[in-house]
């Protein structure tokens, strides 16, 4: 079958780059002449479209180290998923892709270092919750012209609500189509959100800057589903349909292997990275394999319920695939980026407090389980990365949440949204009685932003980025606080 003619730019969603490896990086396009079309102006059916693709040690490619041609296949929505090969090791790589007679945006990536070697300092962006309709994505420009080797996505890309013509808080000049105007089911429906949240400039401009390590929360869904249980009670058949379509579009949008592509409603998205030495990266999936809020959701006071032993926030088999994975790590700093809140927040300071179901608060077994293996292991220096909560938090994980002069078993950074929640306030009105109820909390914002995270040889560092706002374009950026912890003695205290 003839490959169809493009006669528009095909190119209107960008370049990505993603999960490298010391040899290897995946690179990723979508073709999209017609972003906001339902097909994107490119035929359902048929052969796909060759597209070529150039790697470079320049940006001007001058140097073409690699060049070659793949297919954008239909029936994955015409994507690219290159797992190229070959590659050195802590190397700076720069790439674009060719269809018809148009070239992509330049892309710039950065492969791992080698196994066995011990770079002096890493620093990672770590970014969450982009709803398209309630800001910009002024926090992603700014994420762009950081000196970043990576960044952690780590959960709510889209958002499953309806937007409305001007997008909510946008206040778009030109409207949106009607199509975007109903909560999304089927896989166009999801296909079409993530080309509507990939059109903005300043999600290409992150995503073109720098390699991307993703992963999912529960937006790409549907908010606070569990397993295959809907939070609106769908029939689970529907529910695994919308599940099976959802994880279609996620996988066909991220810069993901071939062994990540999802069988219907099941996809694996945990996965395990080498930094040299200096890091382990296990990336869990907390919504896949959990068992259900307890207690109806929200926050609750806990009791047996919560508190059951055989409730899981991970499923078995990921939470045995992580403590083998402490057990065999050698790496300096152990790092688990993952969705929502590792350590305990209390809403007041009483004995007795409610906890959010949502997050490992809901299941405590599980935590104590990750915990105990920890210690087991012999890990002396467990960083948690975390999302979710659209707010920015500094906490050290205890051994006994209940004792502040408990042994301090690693630290978590909490990171804010990109743009869900609007434009965020400093101190919410929970703050003081937050920090109160939660000695271990040692940072507390709810302004928009992202954290740059930077390991070494001697400690870890995590700066907050904040905005002025996001509901205006062009926020200015700035440093509200820095926290380290020392390798071997973990405990956050301000840089």
């Amino acid at each position: 079958m003839t490959p169809p003619t493009l006669t528009e730019n095909p190119f209107t969603l960008g370049v990505a780059s993603g999960d490298p490896l010391p040899d290897s990086v995946v690179l990723w396009t979508r073709l999209a002449p017609r972003p906001h079309e339902v097909g994107n102006g490119l035929p359902a059916q048929g052969s796909g479209v060759p597209v070529q693709w150039e790697l470079s040690a320049d940006d001007t490619f001058r140097r073409v180290e690699q060049s070659g041609t793949v297919t954008a296949p239909a029936q994955d929505n015409h994507t690219v998923h290159l797992d190229l090969r070959g590659l050195e090791p802590d190397h700076v790589y720069w790439y674009r892709f060719h269809a018809g007679d148009w070239t992509s945006p330049v892309g710039r990536t950065r492969t791992a270092p080698d196994a066995a070697a011990l770079p002096a300092e890493a620093r990672f962006g770590l970014i969450s919750c982009q709803q398209y309709d309630e800001g910009y994505y002024t926090a992603l420009r700014h994420l762009a012209d950081e000196d970043l080797d990576a960044v952690f996505f780590v959960g709510d890309y889209i958002y499953e609500n309806a937007i409305d013509a001007r997008a909510g808080a946008r206040k778009l000049t030109t409207p949106l189509p009607a199509y975007y105007n109903h909560w999304l089911v089927s896989l166009d429906d999801y296909r079409q959100r993530y080309a509507l949240g990939r059109t903005d400039p300043d999600l290409q401009a992150a995503h073109a800057a720098h390699p991307w390590y993703v992963t999912w929360d529960d937006h790409e869904v549907e908010n606070n589903y569990a397993g295959d249980i809907s939070q609106d009670n769908l029939p689970a058949d529907t529910f695994r349909a919308r599940r099976a379509a959802a994880y279609r579009a996620y996988w066909e949008n991220m810069p993901l292997r071939r062994a990540q592509r999802p069988d219907g409603p099941a996809m694996r998205l945990h996965r395990r990275f080498q930094y040299g030495q200096l890091a382990q990266f296990d990336i869990l999936d907390t919504r896949q394999y959990r068992s259900d809020q307890a207690y109806g959701d929200g926050w609750k006071y806990p009791g047996p319920e919560s508190e059951n032993p055989a409730r899981t926030l991970t499923g078995a088999e990921q939470e045995r695939w992580l403590l083998d994975g402490f057990r065999s790590s050698s790496a300096l700093w152990n790092v688990i980026p993952q969705q929502v809140c590792f350590a305990r927040r209390k809403e007041t300071t009483a004995a007795r407090s409610k906890l959010s179901m949502d997050a490992w608060d809901g299941y405590p077994a599980s935590r104590q389980r990750v915990l105990a293996g920890v210690e087991q292991a012999g890990i002396q220096n467990l960083v948690v990365l975390t999302g979710d909560d659209h707010v920015h938090y500094a906490l050290d994980i205890k051994k006994d949440f209940d004792d502040p002069a408990s042994r301090t078993l690693g630290v978590e950074f909490v990171g804010t949204s990109v743009s869900s929640g609007f434009d965020g306030e400093e101190r919410p009105d929970d703050w003081s009685s937050m920090m109160a109820a939660n000695p271990h909390m040692k940072y507390y914002d709810a302004r928009r932003g992202y954290v740059v995270v930077s390991f070494g040889e001697e400690r870890v560092r995590a700066d907050f980025r904040t905005l002025t706002g996001v509901t205006r374009p062009g926020a200015p950026v700035s440093t509200a606080a820095s926290f380290v912890s020392e390798a071997g003695d973990p405990g956050l205290r301000p840089a």
